[in-house]
């Protein structure tokens, strides 16, 4: 993987540097890493792997709470410098045609990984060595991790970055989500 691109985004949580990686020199959907301008790489740095989920990312859908993450993490990296790096594996890495079918299942009363796994998918097809490639790329040798999410704690620490410590990201539970978080707390372990 190498850096394709780069330019400075100005946006309302603050002005960033957006920096495209991948393969080949005309990768259509890259990975994206979310930089604060006034980001110092010799210190510990803010990082929030997000995985792209366009429903809540895009259109603000609240069966998950994927949108509001995005969201808290570019408010504090805007505020306090750090880095989100953006992973193109829509839909827990099943993609959205996929995600939309698991969707339709949801509505008949199975849960998330029910879903997944009725499509023939595992309940999480995500990886995290693409996010770990692009930190090396960056330099960034030590971070704060935003997650709730212990398979991402995993991937760094079995990296040769620094976890110095792991920040919650928690976000209001809805009625409309109660089911998911309660499988991503349940099943996946998530630290809510």
């Amino acid at each position: 993987m190498k850096q394709l691109s780069k330019a400075t985004i100005p946006t309302k949580y603050g002005n960033f540097i957006v920096a495209a990686f991948g393969e080949r020199a005309d990768e259509y959907s890259p990975h994206l890493a979310i930089i604060s301008e006034d980001i110092d790489i010799t210190q510990p740095v803010n990082l929030r792997i997000h995985s792209e989920c366009v429903t809540g990312d895009i259109f603000g859908s609240q069966r998950c709470e994927c949108g509001e993450q995005l969201t808290a993490a570019l408010e504090t990296i805007g505020k306090t410098g750090g880095i989100v790096i953006y992973l193109r594996q829509e839909g827990r890495g099943i993609g959205i045609v996929n995600k939309l079918k698991a969707y339709e299942l949801q509505d008949t009363g199975l849960d998330t990984v029910e879903a997944n796994v009725h499509l023939g998918f595992e309940p999480d097809e995500r990886e995290y060595g693409m996010a770990i490639e692009i930190l090396e790329i960056l330099g960034i040798k030590s971070i704060y991790l935003l997650t709730n999410n212990p398979d991402k704690v995993s991937a760094i620490q079995n990296s040769n970055i620094t976890l110095v410590d792991r920040k919650p990201l928690v976000i209001e539970t809805r009625d409309t989500n109660e089911g998911y978080m309660k499988t991503k707390e349940d099943f996946f372990g998530h630290m809510l």
